[in-house]
């Protein structure tokens, strides 16, 4: 038989840990080791002039090392089978279904476990064609000061072709600036 001092050195050998099947937690207090993914795109940021660069910093994740109860069988939740808002079930409805399905239930027939109800819905698979939007690279003060110069151009088309003078004499507005003044004079 071992003595506690035995037992204390062989469990934390450097060679029994090795081999163990410990699992070892990520960074930043993860619960799993991150996991690495060739395909995995990496975020960009806009840095102006039209270019973007790999954004640097990854924040760790407010809910990193926590469980998610949701996910386990035991936390699982019934996943709703119509759309939001389209209730409409009246209590005798309901009652009328229950019946019928517990005398379909005593012929003999299948019917749905309480897996298979509780169980989470597919999700729509996506297109396989799909390709996601290129970045502009333009901050947003750039994408700002392009979208006013857009705004300034077509009001000055405007008001050459009604010959008017002022852009507070056309029927709509066109510019942010004009939305903005027209909606404090209300």
């Amino acid at each position: 038989m071992k003595t506690f001092q035995q037992f204390i050195t062989e469990a934390y050998d450097k060679d029994v840990i090795g081999r163990s099947q410990i699992r070892r937690s990520g960074e930043g207090g993860r619960i799993y080791p991150e996991r690495k993914s060739g395909a995995q795109t990496k975020r960009v940021r806009a840095v102006g002039g039209g270019k973007t660069e790999p954004a640097k910093t990854y924040k760790t994740r407010k809910d990193a090392g926590v469980s998610n109860p949701k996910r386990s069988p035991a936390g699982r939740q019934q996943q709703p089978t119509q759309q939001r808002g389209s209730a409409g079930v009246t209590g005798k409805a309901a009652q009328k279904k229950a019946y019928l399905e517990r005398k379909a239930r005593e012929r003999g027939e299948k019917t749905q476990t309480a897996s298979e109800l509780l169980a989470k819905k597919q999700k729509a698979k996506t297109d396989p064609k799909y390709k996601q939007v290129k970045a502009s690279g333009y901050t947003q003060k750039e994408r700002q000061a392009l979208m006013r110069k857009g705004e300034k151009k077509l009001r000055d088309l405007r008001l050459a072709a009604t010959g008017k003078t002022k852009e507070s004499e056309l029927k709509h507005a066109i510019t942010h600036k004009e939305v903005a003044r027209r909606k404090k004079a209300k």
